[in-house]
């Protein structure tokens, strides 16, 4: 019996089925079954072109989603049912993690539910809105009625994976044309549910005007959904009001999204208002502010005033948009007028501009290269540019400036020297006598720059010709090693000149002394023997929220009293380590997301855990275990875009389930010879400019304008001596 049937339903739509079929015959999974329950002579025939690898079921032209999903899952013999409509798609190694997911599920768990991206005509891979709520879920089996905010979740029943016997046992609620409704219907007739908080379905929205008309029935069902499901509520106080508040928002959202002929609307109006009297939760209390006065207004059954709301509603914020705007435009001329009148003035050849990180304050290359300025130049005075709330934050007595305050662009305009590991703002003129730096803040794996245009979950925001205009300014451009050097002229093409110096942020790698390790470990509170293992995942441009990958409360407990788990949430996410609130116990999990400098937390660790951070790159300069956690490799490299397969050049063993890695570090593989061999071989790509000196170099070559030949050599790899381990700091 498989463990997972894949029943790909529908017709070849806009011959999406070619694709979603290819994907899954270019990574083929032996412990599930396709069965592509193809709706006429196109989707037959695509489906035919990929037998063995599917099971062909031809259903007659015409028939209707439900009656296609139930054929299929008639021939299934898996264990656990995923409905694919055709015109979707599944991201590279999804089957592969969701039947995974499912092998581990106990018997009382009826469905598992997925995380997706979302595609259009003109977009994909875009993140659901559904990340955050699969994360505080977490990975645990719970029943509906204490987890009821699921019901929140976007009603796809290609992100619910359902058990086979489930099916049976309901097949007559669940098959039902309108899909949201089998999709809510799975939730509430489930005994228990379960949460995989990993991108697993592609959900594709196809051109409006590609579809048929919406009905006035298509519309009024809208009701008629909810009604039906919340009879599934009955004794049950959590979902049903959960579901009610869900039920509003759909009504209000639809009738204000519009579209509708006006007696069209007024009927539609009239059943959403009796729904929500007849519906509305014990105790119930509507919410404050302009969504409870729309809430009252639709209970009333009050159409005219809830339509004469929607245009006063409209004049107001168009009167709002026009007093804001116009307060933009008078910010925006007086600051150009006090950095105009600044740029009037000579540029000061003592002093410099340092930034990093979007204004965070003082860290990465640009921290390295003020700390070498002060030695080697203190006669160049440095001003950090740092956001007002993390002013607090600063060191003592760090000269700084917020941004838009007018010193802000006093600076911008005079310094001879801009310093920063990402861009300065759009509106910073690049004078000819001043020096722009672009330090970065990591090698790349992933795609960036202009080599996101082809990725739009990466994309999305950015403006590439502003960011032309913004790498124009450059002079120079700090690298790590030739690797990073291409890729920048690939990704950000400009005449500035590269300083293959290696990363300055990287020189404590080399310098750091036992003290100073020992100073680093008693901080973190980790005792003298302990092992620390450093997890330090990377974001998901796929995902709304960190979402913890690992059951960290279940690795902490295997790997034993001795290790010490230090988990470092990506920084994109600010205070978003939430997820880490419980797992805080007798000091075998320390949350490290706030911790200041990440350098700080290498030099700790005994080993360091990644999955496609570029953290493993400077981590490598320890000569110290690196272990990949690649679970949805396929998934990333697909939506994100990347330079090499991270799989065939790793910088140590790679695990791609949690067990795996499990057994990785709990055995010598995690630093055994083969390794330690791998390692070697990274560090000599990606380490190769790195030796305790690069903010040295840049210091010299850019501030004291220094020949680069006369500038400190890069020391072969063997030759260069990395920090004590912990072990031989704390011999």
């Amino acid at each position: 019996m498989a463990e997972l049937s894949l029943i790909v339903h529908g017709a070849n739509v806009q011959d999406h089925l070619t694709e979603l079929l290819d994907s899954l015959a270019a990574h083929p999974l032996p412990d599930a079954e396709v069965i592509v329950a193809a709706v006429g002579d196109w989707a037959r025939e695509t489906a035919e072109r990929h037998t063995p690898d599917v099971q062909v079921l031809p259903v007659p032209d015409g028939m209707g989603d439900a009656a296609a999903r139930a054929a299929g899952a008639a021939r299934a013999s898996g264990r656990w049912l995923h409905f694919v409509h055709a015109k979707d798609g599944l991201p590279a190694g999804a089957p592969r993690t969701v039947a995974e997911r499912v092998a581990e599920l106990p018997a009382e768990v009826d469905v598992l539910l997925l995380d997706h991206v979302r595609s259009t005509w003109h977009t994909s891979g875009m993140p659901s809105p559904n990340g955050s709520l699969l994360a505080r879920a977490g990975r645990a089996d719970v029943a509906l009625d204490v987890c009821a905010p699921l019901l929140r979740l976007t009603p796809l029943l290609g992100t619910r994976v359902l058990r086979a016997d489930f099916w049976r046992a309901h097949e007559q609620q669940l098959t039902t044309d309108d899909e949201p409704h089998a999709a809510l219907a799975a939730l509430l007739l489930a005994d228990r549910v379960a949460c995989l908080p990993h991108v697993a379905y592609e959900d594709r929205t196809l051109r409006p005007a590609s579809l048929p008309p919406i009905t006035p029935e298509q519309r009024y069902g809208l009701v008629e959904r909810y009604e039906s499901l919340l009879d599934l509520t009955r004794g049950r106080p959590a979902a049903h009001a959960v579901l009610y508040d869900v039920m509003v928002r759909d009504c209000l959202r639809v009738f204000a999204r519009g579209g509708m002929e006006e007696e069209v609307a007024r009927e539609f109006f009239r059943r959403a208002s009796l729904a929500a009297l007849r519906r509305r939760p014990e105790g119930y209390s509507r919410p404050a502010g302009l969504e409870g006065v729309r809430r009252s207004l639709l209970e009333e059954g009050a159409y005219a005033r809830y339509r004469a709301f929607q245009a006063v509603n409209r004049t107001r914020r168009t009167a709002k948009s026009a007093v804001r705007s116009r307060k933009r435009q008078v910010g925006v001329k007086l600051r150009d007028h006090q950095y105009r009148r600044a740029l009037a003035r000579p540029v000061n050849p003592h002093l410099a501009v340092f930034a990093a990180y979007w204004n965070r304050g003082v860290a990465c290359n640009p921290a390295a290269i003020a700390a070498e300025l002060s030695e080697l130049a203190p006669q160049i005075h440095p001003v950090w540019v740092v956001s007002q709330e993390n002013e607090a934050l600063l060191p003592p007595g760090t000269d700084h400036v917020v941004p838009g305050s007018r010193r802000y662009w006093e600076v911008l305009a005079t310094a001879k020297y801009l310093v920063n590991n990402v861009n300065f703002p759009n509106a910073v003129v690049k004078r000819p006598d001043a020096i722009h730096v672009q330090t970065h803040h990591g090698t790349p794996l992933k795609r960036m720059g202009l080599d996101q245009m082809a990725y739009p979950a990466a994309a999305q925001g950015l403006d590439f010709k502003a960011l032309l205009e913004r790498i124009d300014k450059w002079d120079y451009s700090v690298s790590a090693n030739s690797h990073t050097t291409r890729m920048w002229e690939r990704a950000y093409p400009s005449h500035y000149v590269s300083l293959d110096h290696g990363y300055p942020r990287n020189d404590v790698y080399y310098t750091a002394t036992a003290d100073d390790i020992r100073a680093v470990r008693d901080r973190l509170g980790i005792d003298p023997g302990r092992r620390a293992v450093l997890y330090a995942p990377t974001h998901r441009d796929y995902e709304a929220g960190w979402t913890p990958r690992l059951d960290l409360a279940a690795l902490a407990d295997r790997l034993g009293e001795e290790t010490v788990l230090l988990v470092r949430g990506h920084y994109f996410y600010g205070g978003a380590a939430s997820p880490l609130t419980n797992l805080r116990r007798t000091g075998r999990i320390i949350d490290v997301s706030s911790y200041d400098p990440v350098e700080d937390l290498c030099l700790a660790a005994d080993a360091l855990v990644t999955d496609y951070s570029s953290i493993m790159f400077d981590y490598a300069n320890l000569d110290r275990p690196i272990v990949i956690h690649a679970d949805d490799w396929e998934t990333y490299r697909t939506t994100r875009g990347v330079y090499f397969d991270l799989m065939d050049q790793a910088p140590g063993p790679v695990a791609r389930t949690q067990q795996e890695l499990a057994e990785i570090l709990t055995t010598e593989a995690w630093r055994d010879e083969g390794a330690a061999k791998t390692r070697a071989a990274f560090r000599r790509r990606f380490c190769e400019y790195d030796d305790g000196r690069a903010a040295e170099r840049v210091v010299r070559r850019v501030f004291l304008g220094q020949d680069e030949r006369s500038l400190p050599p890069v020391l072969p790899l063997e030759e260069r001596t990395p920090a004590p381990t912990p072990q031989e700091a704390t011999a």
